[in-house]
């Protein structure tokens, strides 16, 4: 690649897109890399402002922009993504169904690193919709060091940063506790909103069970739910401190594994995660998840449907960015809420 004026370039060829701006008209490639510069080019390329233009001269152990951007691509997108084509050295990826958004951050951290490589995401565990927009990469430069390119490929291995989990047609099965609602003194008010949560992800509540706070009660009828094949129980109600509010207890008593009760999560703090044998996922729903738009719920729900065991760890993250502002208009995924680092 080297620098000539544009009124010499006649019969050269560009190595890089030249994009044409008109306020409020266009904003699109005028010439195209590879394009054979003729003399009718040349106001053209003047009157965007060309007086100059580098031109293509390959040389061994330097790469063009658009093949860089290719092998980050590579390094970048795996199974249910799709990506653009590259554009003033510019590749997208795009989510090819709905799920999970998983970024290998540690990975991608250490690629940015490296000099004039450019990798951008969304958050880690953003729930995604088909189509939408998941990264964009592109390198700094026109040309760039083949090594450069090579380091990346190195430290990314056999991983891929981006991919998508796909969310399963889980069985879902739903607990109601409280004696208020039990012996009909108030309408359940809970279970419609956690039918609607679930619709959002493709998923009815297969079976339901309404019982008042006795714990023995409520365990049974989680193994109850066990025994007839659901592959998810979301318990409602006596999750707070209150002395008949025993649904943790209760939950335990099946023998299942407590990841935890309690998250630093607003509103939230008093959810509980287990998992019974290691595998069936059982959620305890505090009550704000009755009537607050947004709360740890939204956050673990996609993950837990897309199949993945969340880790304790991973909960306690959310602390970072685990306040709700509870927005008038609410645009959860697309806010800071439950992002963490």
């Amino acid at each position: 690649m080297k620098i000539i004026k544009t009124v010499d370039a006649v019969g050269h060829v560009l190595c890089h897109d030249i994009t044409q701006i008109i306020k409020d008209v266009t904003k699109d490639v005028r010439f195209h890399k590879g394009h054979i510069i003729t003399e009718e080019d040349i106001p053209v390329l003047l009157s965007l402002g060309k007086d100059h233009l580098y031109i293509w001269e390959k040389k061994e152990g330097m790469l063009h922009e658009n093949e860089a951007s290719q092998i980050l691509r590579e390094i970048c997108q795996s199974e249910y993504t799709t990506a653009s084509e590259v554009k003033e050295g510019k590749i997208e990826l795009f989510a090819a169904c709905d799920g999970v958004l998983k970024i290998d951050i540690e990975i991608l951290n250490k690629i940015n690193c490296l000099d004039d490589i450019s990798i951008a995401t969304r958050h880690n565990n953003t729930p995604v919709k088909k189509g939408d927009k998941l990264a964009g990469m592109r390198v700094v430069p026109l040309v760039i060091p083949e090594e450069t390119v090579i380091a990346a490929k190195q430290i990314a291995g056999e991983k891929n940063i981006v991919s998508v989990l796909p969310y399963k047609q889980l069985k879902v099965g739903v607990v109601t506790t409280g004696n208020e609602v039990f012996h009909g003194r108030i309408k359940d008010t809970f279970t419609p909103v956690i039918v609607n949560k679930l619709k959002a992800y493709g998923l009815n509540m297969q079976e339901h069970r309404l019982v008042n706070d006795e714990p023995r009660n409520i365990t049974e009828a989680i193994q109850e739910l066990i025994g007839s094949g659901m592959e998810m129980i979301v318990c409602t109600g006596g999750m707070s401190v209150d002395p008949d509010d025993m649904t943790p207890a209760a939950i335990k008593a099946t023998g299942a594994e407590i990841v935890t009760y309690g998250v630093p999560v607003l509103p939230g703090a008093m959810f509980l995660l287990a998992y019974h044998k290691g595998k069936l996922p059982i959620m305890g729903l505090p009550g704000c998840v009755m009537y607050a738009k947004t709360t740890i719920f939204d956050l673990v729900l996609p993950r837990v449907v897309a199949g993945e065991k969340v880790p304790k760890s991973d909960l306690m993250g959310l602390g970072h960015g685990g306040l709700c502002l509870e927005c008038k208009v609410c645009t959860y995924p697309t806010c800071s809420f439950g992002k963490g680092v």
